[in-house]
């Protein structure tokens, strides 16, 4: 599914290009949707993902608690045909076959958190950028710990690139999935693909030895 003609899409004063993805309208006073959720296994563990008719909801990691659904919403086992294309576009994804998604977001959280996610899929794929600069992204350069927070809550883990954000040292930052994760999605993207093998076999054994 393809973005708006223009490329871009606006949350308060800020524009950005939002790539291939495109985010789901929210409707005032439309009743939410139920969630349908599906597990799935990938080379950087089990991945949980959650979809309604409105978009992709959330791609969880194994212990990552569901804080970042819709409060009170119905969630079921089941197949679903957006579940089934975003396992399709994680899997080229991980065989280095897709750079960007095509996929309709379900972002849930507030205005901030909105624009600090929305944000996040300017960032190319290869490419890192700091928390301050995100916070310049959006038009708030003061609100480097919030972008901080946001990130933390983003429910859509890999498709929005939180893993792309370090520190302005250069160094890796928390995640959800943990720095081992964040160092083989990184090594992913890199113009090195060995390095993703090493930072797998890596963090292989630091569990080990853990």
């Amino acid at each position: 599914m393809s973005g708006p003609a223009n490329g871009r899409r606006m949350a308060g004063n800020v524009y950005w290009k939002t790539r291939a993805c495109m985010l789901s309208p929210a409707m005032p006073g439309a009743t939410p949707h139920p969630y349908v959720r599906k597990t799935i296994s990938s080379p950087v563990g089990e991945l949980r993902l959650f979809a309604s008719d409105a978009g992709l909801a959330a791609i969880l990691w194994r212990d990552e608690p569901g804080l970042h659904l819709r409060p009170g919403a119905v969630i079921e086992p089941g197949a679903h045909p957006v579940l089934t294309e975003t396992e399709r576009q994680l899997r080229e994804y991980f065989g280095r076959e897709r750079r960007e998604f095509q996929l309709t977001l379900d972002f849930h959280g507030t205005d901030f958190q909105l624009r600090a996610w929305t944000a996040l899929l300017t960032i190319p794929y290869g490419q890192t950028r700091s928390y301050a600069q995100m916070a310049v992204l959006i038009g708030q350069p003061a609100a480097v710990r919030a972008v901080g927070a946001a990130n933390g809550r983003n429910p859509i883990s890999i498709v929005a690139p939180c893993h792309r954000v370090i520190g302005s040292n250069g160094t890796l930052t928390g995640f959800g999935g943990g720095l081992e994760n964040k160092a083989k999605l990184l090594a992913l993207e890199s113009a090195q693909p060995d390095l993703f093998g090493r930072a797998a076999n890596a963090a292989d054994s630091l569990q080990e030895s853990a």
